[in-house]
């Protein structure tokens, strides 16, 4: 029998300090998650020094939790995995720190992951991916379109011009006057209002698989603006739930004809928009009816965690990629950067 492969995972990209310990890819034994909502909520989103001092509080004690969490200690673990990018850069530094320390101490492999390729296998946590597939990522700082012909090899097709789906939601939110993260306000709401508001659709170039919210954004700020300059009743709901359809069309639309024009029936959700529920239910319907496996990861995993850097880690740690103990944070990282060649 061969040995388990155990991997400790440290995310620090943003504002969850996260550790988790992986088996063999897929099997998690612990993932703890220290989140940070309520520190960034009165600043109305995440202020960056801020999640760089609660990283720094807060990385110790979460990695001995998630080894007593899995029953393991450090003499167990084959190798030490880390968020390299992108992300916020003090916060990114606290957990590659972290990370090359405890692989220096313990003279153990440092492998650099990439944010959005953990993402990806979040969905491998659940159920194992199968090739080729395409992926949606949508998250705060990322929307994008990644085919895969096999693991780790990510070829992106599509993505944001101007602003990631998750970063209109939450300027959106906040012109409503909505709480921080504005993203599942609105979906809450969304579920409870009607698009009366009739907000456009951007489709871009014919046959584009490239995103833009920018214009949404606007239209939506400009509607609001021009209502209450008329002391016209501006209901909530409707605007989430007209803001949402046009957002799901677009993502579910351009994800449809990616898979169709790269013949793949296999479509994976990645990022914390993910959770969004009209975009689950949009992408299961449609993916039912054209007969598209869908693959979403629980809402837990959606956000960010180390679990799923973990898994990727597993990929790079089978193909013998490691880092130096000079390895440094990236906060602009383009995916492709990450793909193991075959």
């Amino acid at each position: 029998m061969n040995k388990e492969t155990l991997i400790l995972a440290i995310e620090t990209s943003c504002d969850e300090t996260s550790v988790s310990v992986i088996k063999d890819g897929n099997t998690i034994l612990s993932n703890i998650v220290l989140s940070q909502i309520e520190s960034h909520k009165r600043f109305g989103g995440v202020v960056p020094e801020v999640a760089s001092r609660h990283h720094v509080e807060g990385i110790t004690t979460t990695i001995d939790e998630a080894l007593i969490s899995a029953n393991k200690t450090m003499h167990d673990i084959d190798a030490i995995a880390v968020t390299q990018g992108p992300g916020l850069i003090g916060a990114l530094l606290i957990g590659i720190n972290a990370a090359k320390a405890l692989a220096f101490a313990y003279d153990k492999p440092l492998i650099p992951v990439h944010h959005i390729a953990g993402h990806i296998y979040a969905n491998h946590l659940e159920e194992p991916l199968t090739f080729p597939l395409i992926a949606l990522i949508v998250s705060g700082g990322h929307t994008e379109l990644v085919y895969m012909k096999s693991h780790m090899h990510f070829e992106v097709i599509g993505e944001t011009r101007d602003d990631a789906v998750g970063e209109a939601y939450d300027k959106v939110a906040r012109t409503i006057d909505l709480p921080y993260p504005g993203g599942p306000q609105i979906d809450k709401l969304a579920q409870q209002g009607q698009d009366t508001y009739d907000f456009p659709r951007v489709w871009l170039e014919k046959d584009s698989y490239d995103f833009s919210f920018s214009g949404l954004k606007s239209a939506v700020i400009n509607k609001l603006h021009n209502l209450r300059q008329k002391n016209e009743t501006i209901v909530k709901e409707n605007v989430a739930t007209s803001f949402q359809n046009s957002v799901v069309d677009v993502l579910s639309t351009k994800a449809m004809n990616a898979c169709k024009a790269y013949n793949v029936n296999r479509l994976i959700v990645a990022g914390g928009v993910a959770s969004n529920k009209g975009l689950r239910q949009r992408l299961q319907h449609l993916c039912e009816a054209n007969n598209i496996h869908l693959s979403i990861p629980s809402p837990k995993l959606c956000t960010d965690n180390a679990a799923m850097i973990g898994a990727a880690a597993y990929y790079y740690y089978q193909a013998g990629v490691t880092a130096h103990l000079d390895l440094n944070g990236e906060n602009n990282m383009d995916i492709e950067e990450a793909t193991i060649d075959a």
